[in-house]
């Protein structure tokens, strides 16, 4: 049991990285990016390509992937996304389900539906000793991978221009736009600071994980409750929350394999029932 804990914390990190870009897209945009999941996958198939053509680590193609994600994530928003800011709900997530359709079939037939991974070496297999549990480094790593992204993300928004920016259209997007804020530019560059965490979390995912092109709807739903379960618009509350899917998860698992997903969705729903607002949400 004690194992099972320790391990779900660690796949918390994980899905902490699966949840940052969506909290931020949301909170500065109000948009619930229904293709979340699937760009997440997109990564890791970039990485894949990356790995192929230039026979280097997957975790030194990286910072090369995490940018090509932000410049796709600029070109989404300011040439698609940007249409349906403002419209409502629906808009956006019609749009979003279309662009995670999109996704999915352009890999389906590049890379077929077959399962691929990553190979990372040998940190993928080296483990510490903790005492009363055995954790991978892989693990470790991904975890405190989460905690500086986070940080970052935090520093981000309350120490620099850019960040001050993402906070005004979010209050006010007219109010901003009169003080001379390009609000268009904002919103892409709020959407490229998501892709790039997202490419970060694609790489991980495709080393601790197989992946196929019909995995982003389940990621998407993971970091849904991660969101959720921590309470929108605060980052450290996304990480607490993909710490509690995490433990969740794998204590369904030691009871029963097939509780697994089962445990997560439950404790998430629990969650929305007794505090909606999350466990580090403030209610309106």
């Amino acid at each position: 049991m004690l194992d099972s804990i320790v391990q779900g914390v660690l796949l918390g990190g994980l899905y902490a990285l699966f949840a940052a870009g969506l909290t931020l897209v949301f909170g500065v945009m109000r948009i619930v990016n229904l293709a979340h999941g699937d760009l997440i996958i997109l990564a890791a198939y970039l990485t894949l390509v990356a790995v192929e053509v230039t026979g280097a680590n997957p975790l030194i193609v990286a910072p090369i992937v995490a940018l090509a994600m932000a410049a796709i994530g600029y070109a989404l928003q300011r040439g698609i996304l940007n249409r349906t800011v403002g419209t409502g709900l629906l808009p956006p997530l019609i749009v979003t389900f279309g662009v995670s359709i999109v996704i999915q079939n352009v890999l389906q037939q590049l890379f077929s539906a077959d399962t691929r991974g990553l190979d990372a070496g040998a940190v993928e297999l080296a483990s510490v000793d903790l005492g009363a549990v055995t954790a991978g480094w892989f693990p470790l790593l991904s975890l405190v991978l989460a905690v500086a992204v986070i940080a970052a993300l935090g520093l981000l928004f309350g120490r620099t221009r850019i960040g001050r920016a993402f906070r005004a259209v979010s209050d006010d997007p007219e109010a901003a736009r009169m003080m001379g804020i390009r609000t268009r530019h904002v919103f892409a560059a709020a959407t490229a600071v998501a892709m790039l965490v997202v490419g970060i979390a694609g790489v991980v995912l495709g080393i601790r994980t197989q992946f196929d092109p019909s995995l982003g709807p389940g990621r998407l739903i993971f970091a849904f409750e991660a969101v959720i379960i921590g309470g929108l618009g605060s980052l450290w509350g996304t990480l607490a929350g993909g710490m509690v899917l995490g433990v969740a998860q794998n204590v369904g698992a030691y009871f029963s394999p097939g509780w697994r997903e089962l445990a997560g969705h439950l404790v998430f729903l629990v969650v929305l029932g007794f505090r909606p607002q999350g466990l580090f949400g403030r209610a309106e």
